[in-house]
């Protein structure tokens, strides 16, 4: 990553963890609907990558593993205007913390994060033709930007949103309103911007959490009609695209 540009105000200093996220396509929504599907297959797979996750966790270089499951991946909007973008539809995440971004090569490598890896990675293949690029993602990652850290200690609404755009410097600008409209209209108090320390298809991902339900969320959301206004306006026209997805943690 170039310099990093002066901390607007109302923003915290980012965490220096390090991070790397993963990210899988396994089964998809359930025909037309934004709802991933459900199922023994689903509940067996993430008992396995708890008991990974835990494995990991216990190395002195990582601080904190979460995984996490889709409950809403909705379809990509008319903002996308970039020509062929890979599309985000994961419907299983795990987000593994280290110390600090040094540490993230030598987790890489251990045969724990190995195991995690090839267990993702399976999966995917066993639900489709191959393990395309699009139906998984590593991504090592620093933060770049922060309202404030994610808990990921309890329960909630969490969002991992994943954009693609051309030109980085402007498309961070142009998250920066919109995490301002998010923390103003939906009572948004966290979140970190997530960039790749390696070529990747995203520009950056951002993550967040809530404190209340889906439906609650989508309220706030929707019926504010500024969101369209200016947040669907605003991404359009830097030709931005934005594929948020919503998730529990397991």
């Amino acid at each position: 990553m170039g310099a990093a540009l002066p901390k607007p105000p109302g923003f915290s200093d980012p965490p220096t963890f390090g991070y790397l996220h993963f990210a899988a396509d396994v089964w998809g929504t359930r025909g037309r609907t934004p709802f991933p599907r459900s199922g023994e297959r689903n509940a067996a797979l993430f008992v396995e990558l708890k008991r990974l996750a835990l494995a990991l966790e216990a190395l002195d270089a990582v601080s904190l593993v979460s995984v996490y499951r889709a409950r809403l991946i909705p379809p990509l909007g008319r903002s996308a205007q970039l020509p062929a973008p890979p599309t985000a539809r994961y419907d299983v995440c795990v987000l593994v913390q280290t110390v600090d971004v040094s540490a993230l090569d030598a987790v890489r490598v251990t045969p724990e994060c190995e195991r995690l890896r090839t267990a993702l990675r399976g999966a995917v293949s066993d639900n489709a033709a191959a393990a395309s690029g699009d139906r998984f993602l590593e991504m090592p990652a620093e933060c770049m930007r922060a309202v404030a850290d994610v808990d990921r200690s309890r329960p909630g609404l969490f969002l991992f949103n994943y954009f693609l755009a051309e030109h980085p410097d402007e498309a961070l600008r142009c998250w920066e309103r919109l995490v301002a409209w998010y923390v103003t209209n939906t009572g948004l108090d966290n979140s970190t911007l997530l960039a790749s320390t390696e070529p990747c298809p995203y520009v950056f991902v951002n993550h967040a959490r809530w404190d209340c339900s889906l439906p609650r969320f989508a309220v706030r959301q929707f019926t504010r009609p500024s969101f369209r206004h200016q947040v669907v306006v605003d991404l359009r026209a830097h030709g931005i695209v934005s594929m948020p997805i919503f998730y529990s943690i397991v």
